[in-house]
């Protein structure tokens, strides 16, 4: 299956990652498990992505997709719903989001913010849109994300699954824990989770 690694330029990286902390970090012990949820709109003129500004916290001042932490005992789906519906008012329905990707985070430099984020998709809610204590929601054209206003690694992998690429991702942050020293993808071979998520050995370091 097809696998992509890339090596950046220093616009994405400013401290250099040596193979040794890319093996070791990319398959974290005990990474946060969050989610993200991406409403999707069809129209005339194209599809529309609800993003949003954040307001506190982790990412503060930075647009993001809705999305947070998996609650004990909760599915991914699930935590996507409400998620969804906590942060922009907007109602889902778990059985209809559309799996899009398994991103691995991974900060060689802080390891307690490794997280696991299982991404979602969804054509399929109601309800309008509302600022939230932590986010202040707007839609995007899909061909025209607001890339210079979010994280560094969005450009690597948002408008690809809103492309309909479905994957598992690592991303290894560079020592100011915002820019992107290394990122590997491996391609699903359908439309759904893989029962097994990819490996180092499955996305072979570059650097």
């Amino acid at each position: 299956m097809p696998i992509r690694c890339e090596k950046f330029t220093p616009r994405h990286t400013r401290a250099h990652t040596v193979r040794s902390a890319f093996v070791a970090t990319a398959e974290s012990s005990n990474p946060t498990q969050v989610v993200l949820c991406l409403p999707v709109l069809r129209g005339l003129t194209g599809q529309q992505v609800l993003l949003g500004l954040k307001q506190r916290g982790f990412g503060a001042g930075r647009v993001v997709a809705p999305g947070g932490k998996i609650e004990p005992g909760e599915s991914p789906a699930k935590a996507a719903v409400r998620e969804l519906h906590e942060e922009t008012g907007l109602e889902a329905n778990a059985l209809t989001l559309e799996p899009a990707a398994r991103v691995f985070f991974r900060f060689p430099d802080a390891p307690l913010a490794d997280m696991d984020c299982t991404v979602f998709i969804t054509h399929d809610f109601s309800g309008m849109a509302v600022a939230s204590d932590e986010l202040v929601p707007a839609w995007y054209p899909v061909d025209h994300l607001p890339l210079s206003k979010m994280w560094d690694d969005s450009a690597l992998w948002v408008g690809q699954i809103l492309a309909g690429e479905r994957f598992d991702a690592h991303v290894v942050l560079a020592s100011d824990n915002e820019s992107v020293s290394h990122f590997s993808t491996k391609q699903w071979p359908g439309n759904k989770f893989p029962s097994q998520p990819a490996t180092n050995a499955d996305m072979p370091d570059i650097t």
